[in-house]
Parts: structure tokens; sequence; C-alpha cells
């Protein structure tokens, strides 16, 4: 079985790259199997276990379609597509993320379309594509038929992905699996362009002994996904098969909502009294504007119908951080 993970040497591609090599997978409703080769896409090197992994290749590539059809060569059994330009630097720099997260996808979905047999592929896309559109007011409690308002270039990037995936899986090119994540916490390592970094790096820092900053006011509420949970997700896209799936259309994955407020005060109960001390609380309007428009409460019937929960406390994902 040949895999392909582009971003595969970031955070939640190395998590996945890992659960990949320890098999064995199974892949649009097959029957498992172990991954016999992995191609990692990415700027970096892997992480030293997986590049040592004598069934890993690394390929650095600059995502346009030709290059990547070119270089990546054989055919794959699974694409997962994780590589991007996170929100905040999308939004900085928009022609990066109209290069990296609009035409990188539709390279990486032109390469999977010239498979003779069309691989399945999944999408990782983001709870970014709703938004608080100005003319409408606040965004409530979304579920799985809620209309996507983005408010990004990120949100409008990964939008255009999923509707991408969505046609060419229409088609007959691939078997794609939309999955819209979460914000991610607790990541670790240091902080990165996203607009939602802070939401690790109020617990991170703290437990490292270091001083961190929440850009967002104490309450306002977010919806956060541990990576464990968000790894789940992901793989459970790619195992089950077509009918299963359903709708081409991106699925919710589930959520925990919670507040800064509520996320320090787990941090104090988990680490001792007074660790939230090291938290210093600075508004930063841009990343308000994007982060508060994002929706905090999810209804997820789909992927509960996959076998897929949220995380019950965050306690306990500041516990499992903390444990490594």
């Amino acid at each position: 079985m040949r895999v392909i993970v582009t971003g595969g040497a970031g955070f939640l591609g190395t998590l996945l790259c890992r659960r990949l090599l320890a098999g064995p997978v199974a892949l649009g409703g097959a029957a498992p199997a172990d991954v016999t080769r992995l191609v990692v896409v990415d700027l970096v090197a892997p992480a030293d276990d997986v590049g040592a992994d004598p069934r890993v290749e690394h390929i650095t590539i600059d995502f346009n379609e030709g290059e990547l059809s070119r270089t990546l060569g054989d055919e794959a059994d699974a694409v997962f597509h994780l590589a991007g330009v996170v929100s905040g630097a999308a939004e900085a720099d928009f022609d990066l993320g109209m290069r990296t997260n609009l035409d990188g996808t539709r390279a990486v979905l032109e390469y999977a379309r010239g498979h003779a047999v069309p691989p399945v592929l999944v999408f990782t896309s983001s709870l970014a594509v709703f938004g608080s559109d100005p003319a409408i007011g606040p965004v409530g409690p979304v579920d799985d038929d809620t209309l996507p308002r983005p408010q990004s270039s990120y949100g409008i990037q990964k939008f255009v992905g999923e509707q991408l995936v969505a046609d060419y899986t229409r088609k007959g090119f691939v078997r794609g699996r939309s999955v819209r994540l979460m914000t991610v916490s607790v990541r670790p390592g240091r902080p990165n362009a996203a607009a939602s970094s802070f939401l690790s790096g109020i617990i991170r820092e703290p437990l490292a002994g270091e001083r961190a900053v929440c850009p967002a006011p104490p309450d306002m509420p977010v919806a956060l996904s541990s990576p464990h949970r968000t790894l789940d997700g992901i793989l459970r896209a790619a195992e089950v098969d077509d009918a299963t799936w359903g709708s081409r259309t991106a699925m919710n994955l589930p959520a925990l909502t919670t507040t800064p407020r509520e996320m320090t005060a787990a941090l104090d109960r988990v680490a001792g009294p007074g660790t939230s001390a090291l938290v210093d609380w600075v508004e930063d309007p841009a990343v308000v504007a994007i982060v508060g428009s994002w929706p905090s409460r999810f209804e997820t019937p789909r992927a509960a119908a996959l076998g897929l929960a949220a995380d019950t406390s965050y306690d306990q994902i500041v516990r499992a951080y903390r444990d490594g």
C-alpha cells in the first residue's frame, strides 16, 4: 500500500505518519493492510523516527500541477492532503495563501486524477469556512447543513478546496472526503502564524514556565479538539467505504466548546494554582476579528454516526499534553 501525506512533517502530519506506519490501515472500506511506502511531502524533513523508517520517502516540492505529478510519480492508494498556509499567514500574504491553499490543492487533485484507480483522498478543511457575516450577524450553533460564510482569506481558500474535492469526486477522479478540523489544542513546539495559535500557547508556555499572551477576551467561546480526537477524525474519513461516508459535502468534526478563561482554570487545576498567572491578557483586534468570527458550538450527528465524539473535558486535554 502506497500512501502520500502532504504536510507530513508538520505536527498533525507527523502524528498521522506514525499512525500509518504502525498499521495496519483500512482504506475506503477495504480490509486493513500495512503501508509499504509512505511519501512525506513537505518543505522540511520529517521527524527523525518517521524519516528513519525504510518505508518512508521525503519529497520537497513546489505545489504546482506539473511538478507535483512528475515528482510523485507512481500511483497511490491514498492521499492525505494536510499541507497549507495557516490562517494568520494566509490573511497577511494573500498571494501565498492562494498559491498554497488553493492552487496547491488543485495540483494534488490533478495528480490524483491521473491515477488509473481513483485513490482515497482526505482533505483537511477548517471551521474557518464558517464566519459571522457582517450583514447577518454572529453565527449560531453549526450543524451538518449550516451554510459556510467564511470571513477570511484562509476560510475562503479552504471552502473552495472542499468544493473542488466534491467535484473531482462527483466526476469519479478521486474518492474524496473533506473534514473540517476544529482548532487543535494543545499543539507542542513554538507558536506558528495561525490566528488561533494562542489557544495552545496559553497552556503550553505556562507549563514550561514561560509567559504567554492571550489576545482574546477571557469569555470568548471557542471550539477546540485535542490532537488525538482530530487524528481519529482524519483516519476515520479514510477508513469508511463511499456509501458510509455519504454526502460529498465536507464533514464537521466534533468540538469541545470552551473559553480562554475556562482553559486557564483547567491549567490551574492540572498544573497547580497560580500557573495561569503567567498568561498576560492583551487583546488584539486583528486576532479577535478572525478567531472571534468562527463558530464555537457544533452539532455533529454525521460524525457521530461514524463513531466520532468530542473531547469531554479540557482538563483531560491539558493533562494528556503535560504527560506526553
